[in-house]
């Protein structure tokens, strides 16, 4: 018997939650995202935006001469997590085995109550239809027997599409479309893969292992496998948070400072809310810092005892800082990240705690 997986995903999510809370919005090209001033880019752009060019990690500025017109709205976070809540219990009434991959997209193994193209076919549509019916919102969905087809099946026919492949046809399915298409292949494997030769996903598939490993290594294996129709990746269910954080991107560069310094202690005080709020502790705090000329380090430090204090991140931070600080050096970005989580029960008391 086939594996059935769905890859489902909400039409340009956090554009259509604005428009639907706010209807004055409807119909008009909305683009979420900070100030152009904040050297901001386009978090996601409403379908009427995008026949302007504009598209997601845009420079908001960029976006704002592309579509003079749009409606630019700042990122509703807190909002956006609670409309995804409600598509996620629709995801979760359907399946056990939902994998979210972000507030708005997830897959789904549906294999236990589907056995033909024509089943998953109509328990798409329902699924499609409860997620309207929840929250107003549409959503594409793309069916397969892997992730790989699924993925690329559900951007086919956005918005509000539905893409069934049938078992069997997965090669076919794949074979004229851009390598690009294609999941782990960035610009720079394009960039390889094409001056080799191979400008669809079928010529990937037909190429041979050893020039697959020639141009890529080891992953150009595993994407002539991938092109093939092949992916035995399971839907996994038991994700942790790898890491919270935040960033600022400065209006103008910063030199050290006071200004510098407060920044550092908001984004400390927010990363401690947002694990405090998740019942978590970080062992390890990253900070990262972009300089003027757009290079980006990241500096970690690990501790002992896993903390959400503000303050015992803040220290920790501070002395990251101060360790990657030279004389001169003016800054673009700074963020603070906390890493090796655990949760607060799983945290050990010190012997002799009173």
């Amino acid at each position: 018997m086939p594996r059935w997986i769905f890859h489902a995903d909400l039409d340009a999510f956090y554009a259509s939650v604005e428009q639907r809370d706010n209807p004055e919005l409807r119909g008009k090209p909305v683009i979420v995202g900070g100030p152009p001033e904040a050297r901001a880019v386009v978090t996601t752009a409403s379908y009427e935006a995008r026949p302007f060019g504009v598209h997601s990690a845009m420079p908001m500025s960029r976006a704002l001469r592309l579509c003079p017109g749009a409606i630019r709205i700042s990122p509703r976070f807190d909002r956006y997590g609670e409309v995804s809540q409600d598509v996620m219990r629709v995801f979760r009434s359907v399946t056990d085995a939902v994998e979210p991959l972000s507030l708005d997209e997830a897959f789904l193994d549906v294999s236990s109550r589907v056995s033909s193209e024509q089943e998953a076919e109509a328990l798409a549509r329902d699924i499609k239809a409860q997620v309207n019916s929840a929250t107003g919102l549409t959503a594409s969905i793309g069916a397969g027997s892997n992730k790989t087809v699924a993925k690329i099946a559900s951007d086919m026919q956005k918005p509000d599409g539905l893409v069934v492949v049938p078992p069997g046809g997965e090669a076919a399915f794949l074979a004229p479309l851009p390598v690009r298409t294609l999941g782990g292949v960035g610009p720079r494997a394009e960039e390889v893969l094409v001056a080799g030769g191979l400008k669809t996903i079928g010529d990937l598939a037909a190429a041979d292992e050893q020039t697959a490993h020639s141009l890529l290594g080891s992953r150009g294996l595993l994407l002539v496998a991938m092109a093939r129709g092949i992916d035995d990746r399971a839907v996994e269910t038991g994700h942790e948070r790898k890491s919270v954080g935040a960033e600022t991107t400065f209006p103008r560069d910063r030199s050290d400072g006071p200004e510098l310094r407060e920044e550092l202690r908001r984004l400390a005080a927010g990363v401690a809310e947002r694990l405090s709020a998740k019942a978590l502790r970080a062992r390890t705090i990253v900070i990262k810092l972009r300089y003027s000329n757009f290079r980006t380090i990241t500096r970690r430090s690990t501790r002992a005892d896993p903390t959400d204090a503000p303050e015992g991140i803040l220290a920790q931070a501070e002395q990251l800082l101060a360790g990657a600080l030279s004389e001169g050096d003016r800054f673009r970005l700074i963020g603070v990240h906390a890493a090796n989580l655990v949760t607060e029960e799983r945290v050990q008391l010190p012997l002799w705690a009173d």
